[in-house]
């Protein structure tokens, strides 16, 4: 198993250079959870440009969740074909609000807020379409529990600082981090590992020569090495 090493130095680098552990949590926090739930389920394997596109479209078109749980399945798809995976995501969207509506009374998560967070992940990933970083996601931003999702970028980064196997999934690597990074530094750092992932360190050409974590990332020295040689 891979150790995480020099945590505090990396989570402190990505501070420095973005800043989103000092932002107030209402900057991220939907009022309502499923609204988050929904659009995260729209992320899936498409972009943020896109899936934000769909969202609202999705939400122009009907007034309220009701309206999408009864919408025809075939104009649903057309609604949110933009996010890609048109076969699955709205089945799923539809699937969710019915399972939402049955356990709760209402189209709402907001019950969820007086859960602990073993039983909120339980039931999150009870649904459909919904993993374990699906769940972090509403559990971290909406619900103000200690989840800390791992998307690409994030087993990206966990590979090249050697937190994780090259082969390791991203379940995997979530349950390691989430047991050992320090919890009230999760949101924000889950952030700054995103825009760190997307700019500098990105998966075809990484500028480790302009990474101010080149110290802690064999990945990194071994890359500018390579590039001298």
């Amino acid at each position: 198993m891979a150790e995480v090493h020099h945590a505090k130095e990396i989570l402190d680098g990505l501070e420095r250079l973005y800043g989103n552990e000092a932002r107030p949590a209402s900057d991220f926090c939907y009022e309502e959870p499923l609204d988050d739930l929904l659009l995260t389920i729209l992320s899936q394997n498409t972009n943020d440009k896109l899936r934000d596109i769909a969202y609202m479209n999705m939400r122009e078109r009907y007034k309220s969740w009701a309206d999408v749980a009864d919408a025809d399945l075939q104009e649903l798809k057309e609604v949110v074909r933009i996010a890609g995976m048109s076969s699955t995501k709205p089945k799923r969207i539809q699937d969710i609000l019915s399972a939402v509506k049955e356990r709760f009374g209402d189209y709402s998560l907001k019950n969820l807020r007086g859960w602990n967070q073993p039983d909120v992940r339980r039931y999150l990933t009870s649904l459909p379409g919904v993993g374990p970083k699906t769940s972090a996601i509403v559990e971290c931003f909406d619900l103000g529990l200690a989840g800390f999702p791992v998307d690409t970028h994030i087993t990206r980064l966990s590979k090249r600082f050697g937190w994780a196997g090259e082969k390791e999934s991203p379940d995997k690597i979530q349950a390691r981090l989430e047991n050992v990074l320090p919890k009230e530094r999760f949101r924000g750092g889950h952030l700054n590992f995103l825009e760190h992932g997307r700019g500098i360190c990105s998966a075809r050409k990484p500028m480790c020569g302009m990474c101010t974590l080149i110290e802690w990332c064999k990945f990194g020295r071994e890359h500018i090495k390579e590039d001298n040689d």
